[in-house]
């Protein structure tokens, strides 16, 4: 499939919900383009639980002027080494078994001034074997990683929540507004009579003097 063709895939997706065929692996490539941050996370989580391994989201860099994400590295949760914290008479604690391995395998992605969230690299290459058992794959992340995937969710599910709200709420304000422009009408009514009855009154007065 030629970038084109993949880019047309990506654009076609219902929200950051990523369309996969049951057998087809849609790789990352430069200059892929993403509604959001959050769509690129989406897309390159997919991928890995397709190709055998777990998404870590990585470093980002922020606008020093309103502190907003600007570019954002995903990469393997074996990306790195296991650093030993050791006191003065040796290790303050006993160390676990580390899955980091140095892995290199990445995408930058990066705001652009289009609006959309654009793949600046692509590293694909992996330095160990890739699990093709997406359970397995789910079997070797550390617990940061799952708490990573749990936030990753439920932040989803947020959104989603506080769209919906947001739609609720500004149904609601149109209904008061046209309620409020109704009263108005009524109100206006009712001083226009008042004005009315008082000039009536006036007159009567007048013809009875």
């Amino acid at each position: 499939m030629d970038p084109d063709e993949q880019a047309s895939t990506v654009e076609s997706s219902v929200g950051a919900e990523l369309f996969y065929e049951r057998d087809m692996i849609l790789e990352p490539f430069e200059g892929m383009e993403f509604e959001s941050e959050d769509a690129a996370k989406i897309f390159y989580d997919e991928y890995a639980r397709r190709v055998g391994f777990v998404m870590r989201v990585m470093s980002c860099r922020r606008s020093e002027r309103d502190g907003k994400i600007l570019a954002r590295r995903l990469g393997c949760n074996k990306e790195g080494h296991c650093v030993s914290i050791r006191g003065k008479f040796g290790p303050v604690r006993k160390p676990r078994p580390s899955t980091r391995e140095g892995c290199k395998a990445m995408i930058h992605v990066k705001y652009d001034k289009s609006g959309k969230w654009v793949i600046t690299k692509f590293v694909k290459d992996h330095n160990h074997p890739l699990v093709v058992s997406p359970r397995e794959a789910r079997q070797t992340m550390d617990e940061k990683d799952k708490r990573i995937q749990e936030l990753t969710a439920e932040l989803r599910n947020k959104k989603r929540l506080c769209a919906t709200y947001q739609e609720q709420l500004n149904a609601f304000m149109k209904i008061v507004e046209e309620h409020s422009q109704q009263l108005s009408k009524k109100v206006q009514n009712v001083v226009e009579n008042l004005k009315e009855f008082e000039s009536i009154e006036q007159e009567l007065l007048h013809h009875r003097i």
